[in-house]
């Protein structure tokens, strides 16, 4: 297939690139590349990918270097000429939008950025399948979309109104626009809501990142909720396998659906939604243990409250991933943490 994925600079969506590219799929990548985190690591995945340049102007597409199969092109989802002037000359056969503005925190001091780039360049995507014959779109959602929920483990079966960030409240948006297309269009969408991703290239503004950093510099890490947090840590390598599989199955019409009775996670429009996390949730203090493991020191620690925007647990129901997919996320937590600190040494030299 021809593919396009947005946000190949960013975590998920480059290993998502060398995954389809080693099968031998045509991946169009695309990234704005923005300055939320240090670019140096966006510049980094991108190099594993054969993009070399660091200095990469906007709506100019660049061949790899190194994947014959592989183009990227540096551009914002809010510019919509230039997204339809790129769809009508690919022609995409599926599309996995995995660019966004990140961060639950952020979105409560910069909440503009997060409009632009999650709901108004999610509009100019579905716009673009529509017009350009796409029938195939996947999109990373959250599970930040449970918000309040605090029924465990989080169900797509379950009700998602009431988000605790303007994050959240932006991927819940992404759903709620999916559908409308699916129905009114038949473009076949799959939300995807995302727990609590680690690994090599992870992000650094995420937990592991942080306090490896800060590990390895002798500094204290910062641990909110005093510790007492549970999350669904789920390891690249199981999301993009996840990832992978729905592109392959595109979402289909849930025959069984009752309008009487909705059901949030499917539709009588090709519509659907799955979780992709870990099913076993770990204490934060568990995993910051296995950090301590990995890199071979105790790490002091700050007990802080629970931040804004915070839940104190995420755990993952992946039953409908089993179901449709075949496919359950099983990396070890500490398997994960070892290939991300090792990962970490080699980039940053320490």
């Amino acid at each position: 297939m021809k593919i396009l994925i947005t946000g190949t600079a960013g975590f998920i969506g480059s290993h998502l690139a060398q995954r389809l590219l080693a099968r031998g799929d045509d991946v169009v990548g695309l990234d704005s590349i923005n300055d939320y985190y240090d670019p140096r690591v966006k510049y980094g995945r991108l190099a594993q990918a054969g993009i070399g340049e660091t200095d990469i102007p906007f709506n100019t597409m660049l061949q790899s270097a190194t994947s014959p199969g592989y183009r990227f092109v540096r551009m914002q989802l809010e510019d919509s000429a230039a997204m339809q002037s790129l769809f009508k000359a690919e022609r995409f056969d599926a599309v996995c939008n995995l660019a966004a503005q990140a961060g639950v925190r952020y979105s409560l001091e910069n909440p503009r950025a997060y409009v632009d780039a999650n709901i108004v360049g999610f509009l100019n995507i579905l716009e673009a399948c529509r017009d350009h014959g796409v029938n195939n779109l996947s999109y990373a959602s959250s599970s930040s979309v449970y918000g309040l929920n605090e029924s465990l483990p989080f169900s797509t079966h379950d009700n998602v109104d009431h988000p605790i960030s303007l994050y959240a409240a932006s991927k819940k948006s992404n759903e709620l626009m999916a559908h409308t297309y699916s129905h009114l269009f038949g473009i076949r969408t799959t939300g995807l809501r995302f727990f609590t991703v680690y690994g090599p290239w992870g992000r650094p503004d995420m937990a592991l990142f942080l306090f490896t950093k800060a590990a390895l510099a002798g500094d204290p890490i910062k641990v909110f909720n005093n510790g007492d947090m549970l999350r669904d840590f789920t390891y690249i390598d199981d999301i993009v396998e996840g990832v992978v599989r729905v592109i392959d199955n595109p979402a289909q019409i849930n025959t069984a659906w009752n309008a009487a009775q909705p059901d949030p996670g499917s539709s009588s429009a090709p519509f659907k939604i799955y979780n992709i996390g870990n099913n076993n949730p770990v204490k934060l203090m568990d995993f910051i243990e296995a950090i301590e493991t990995a890199i071979g020191k105790p790490i002091d620690k700050v007990m802080m409250p629970l931040q804004a925007g915070d839940v104190p647990a995420t755990f993952a129901d992946v039953d409908d991933l089993v179901a449709d997919m075949d496919y359950k996320p099983a990396t070890p937590v500490q398997e994960g943490i070892d290939n991300f600190v090792r990962w970490y040494r080699d980039f940053f030299n320490v």
